[in-house]
């Protein structure tokens, strides 16, 4: 394929898909095949297109190897990846608008990360089984360089909407079917979170399609602004309260650094974290030696204006308390002060859990304790994700366990049988046998 544009004018997508499917098919073949081949098409490939199968043939990319990569991830990457992903937070939202427009008979949605990893998909038993076998399916890679010329690939390199077609694929596994996707960004500093896309068999794709997934690509940023500024608001409301009490510079940020209260210092949209920023004296480059407080859904950060730093760090002292009906709440104190949470349910039975197994529980594990059915780790990670949005100065992961500088107490009620009375958690409900853990 030479890299100087074909004269002929390039195709147009929309007046394809209304033709005969076979004609279409026919039409979109003889025009791979010659643009490949470095001859003049019946018509030009969309420029879009072109663009991408040169750079296939520039990294020497077989169209007849497998699709989404030789290797899949491990069971744990996949997990850390969907937790870390800030797309977990509006994939009930992504699922929810794209289930009521997409026909899930036919056609399959794909979340992947950044790098063009499959981290969630949904769809009907049938349609999931076929795009199993073009391996579109949970940890395998969608990027151009490993899948070739598709809609998550595409839209990764592009950094835009793509709809791709047929034999556009460079892949000729994929020859069969079509696919949209959208990229998604961080409203908060622009950065590429992933895709969402939706793919099917060739002959049941909507024109409309791309244009769907774009709009929930811009709801799920809308939505990810506005939760950041509801935690934001949350923090705050906990964080103004202790600033006040506390001499000197201090600031309240949440736990990629966004600041959302300070006091004795210019303010300042954001503070750089390191990524396993802990409790206690931490070196902070624009501020110096810092004193480290976890807070619900962030954390306290006092500038330590001393030339020397105290001899010993505070421990920071965790309280679950359950021995009221109904009125559960954890406790979070340490040097700065201190702060109390109230639980839901699930919150309170998964706290306990980790309470009583201090060495931590993997998702399986949780689920297990919880539900009774080691299978439903979905779960355990997403409502696990709701309680370190508060307790993440607390709690670490992988596997899920409080951190073990923090001390943890258990307030239970005086008769054993009474803790958490409307749980049917095995675990709970082995605890509720004397003798009371």
């Amino acid at each position: 394929m030479k890299d100087t544009p074909l004269r002929n004018p390039p195709l147009d997508l929309t007046a394809l898909m209304a033709m005969d499917q076979a004609q279409a098919g026919r039409l979109l073949h003889q025009i791979r095949e010659a643009t490949l081949a470095g001859e003049r098409p019946p018509v030009a490939p969309r420029p879009l297109i072109a663009e991408s199968w040169r750079r296939m043939l520039r990294l020497g990319l077989d169209p007849d190897r497998p699709t989404g990569g030789d290797t899949a991830l491990e069971p744990d990457e996949l997990e850390h990846r969907r937790r870390t992903s800030s797309l977990g937070e509006a994939l009930h939202m992504i699922t929810a608008s794209l289930g009521g427009i997409i026909d899930t008979s036919l056609q399959i949605m794909v979340v992947s990360d950044p790098e063009g990893r499959v981290l969630w998909r949904e769809g009907s038993l049938g349609v999931l089984r076929h795009a199993s076998g073009i391996r579109l399916e949970e940890g395998a890679a969608w990027s151009e360089r490993i899948t070739g010329t598709n809609a998550i690939g595409t839209a990764l390199v592009l950094g835009r909407p793509v709809r791709v077609h047929s034999a556009e694929h460079f892949a000729h596994a994929l020859h069969t079917w079509t696919c949209a996707a959208a990229p998604v960004h961080d409203p908060r500093d622009g950065r590429l979170l992933g895709v969402i896309d939706v793919s099917g068999p060739a002959r049941g794709f909507h024109p409309t399609t791309l244009a769907l997934v774009s709009s929930v690509a811009r709801i799920a940023e809308s939505e990810m602004r506005e939760r950041h500024a509801r935690d934001l608001d949350r923090l705050r409301s906990v964080a103004t309260p202790i600033i006040c009490r506390l001499g000197g510079r201090a600031l309240a940020v949440d736990t990629r650094g966004w600041t959302a209260a300070v006091t004795g210092m210019a303010p300042v949209d954001r503070l750089p974290l390191p990524k396993s920023l802990r409790a206690g004296l931490v070196w902070q480059p624009s501020l110096g030696m810092c004193m480290v407080e976890p807070l619900p859904g962030g954390w306290l950060i006092q500038v330590r204006d001393q030339p020397e730093p105290p001899l010993s760090e505070p421990a920071s002292r965790v309280v679950l308390d359950l021995s009221r009906p109904r009125r559960w709440s954890v406790a979070v104190s340490g040097s700065a002060g201190s702060w109390t949470q109230e639980l839901t349910p699930r919150h309170a039975e998964l706290l306990y859990v980790l309470a009583v197994h201090r060495d931590g529980r993997s998702a399986a594990q949780l689920a297990a304790d919880v539900f009774g059915d080691p299978t439903r780790t979905v779960t355990v990670r997403a409502e696990m994700s709701r309680v370190r949005r508060h307790l993440s100065g607390v709690l670490a992961h992988r596997p899920y366990r409080f951190s073990e500088e923090v001390e943890v107490e258990v307030v239970g009620p005086a008769d054993p049988e009474l803790l958490l009375p409307h749980s049917t958690a095995p675990a709970v409900l082995a605890a509720r046998r004397p003798p009371y853990p």
